[in-house]
């Protein structure tokens, strides 16, 4: 029976060892690529419908809006110093703008000194003055109401701070003739306009 053994070892160690680890090997190669490949694609037909839905913002527009506004509403604006809505309204406040900080749940209150108001339609308005620039903090699900309610009281621009976007609701605007500025900031891009130290 030695033959027959040795004969029994010399059919099993090919399939054993040599056969499988050469094939499962170049089968899983095979698989790797196809899967980077698919990854590949997959990314790039993502990165493009990205890029392609991306709002962006004019720098011409920027420009425009702060350095010709006078009054500012900030839409959510809060009464904690830790909050951005509250150290933005204070430097908007400190670069000489006129600004109202508006949030229903604290109308009649005070905030840096301004009285807070339930809504822009409750802001008063008087002679040609009106609301240039409505600064929203809130979140990006949010902004469809607010801007309904900038475009009935004729605001000149709806600004959506960093994080908020919201593309359905600044086509409204845009289509009423209003400017749109997203996902950004208006404490970070005054300074980019202005000669350091320098207000408005």
């Amino acid at each position: 029976m030695p033959g027959s053994s040795s004969m029994l070892v010399t059919i099993q160690r090919p399939t054993r060892v040599f056969f499988p680890a050469r094939f499962v090997s170049l089968a899983l190669s095979s698989v790797l690529v196809v899967l980077a490949l698919f990854v590949s694609q997959e990314s790039t037909a993502l990165s493009t419908a990205t890029n392609n839905s991306m709002f962006r913002n004019n720098p011409e527009t920027i420009r425009r809006v702060l350095l010709n506004a006078k009054t500012i509403a900030v839409v959510g604006a809060s009464p904690k110093p830790e909050r951005p809505s509250n150290f933005v309204m204070k430097f908007l406040l400190d670069h000489g703008y006129e600004v109202v900080p508006v949030n229903p749940g604290l109308a009649g209150k005070q905030i840096h000194g301004q009285t807070v108001y339930a809504s822009l339609s409750e802001i008063p308005v008087s002679g040609n003055k009106g609301i240039d620039i409505v600064d929203v903090f809130r979140n990006s699900a949010a902004v469809p109401p607010i801007v309904d309610e900038a475009i009935s009281v004729g605001a000149g621009c709806v600004w959506m701070q960093s994080g908020i976007v919201n593309e359905e609701a600044a086509a409204t605007a845009t289509e009423a003739g209003l400017d749109v500025v997203m996902d950004a900031c208006p404490k970070i891009e005054l300074p980019r306009l202005l000669p350091t130290g320098s207000e408005l």
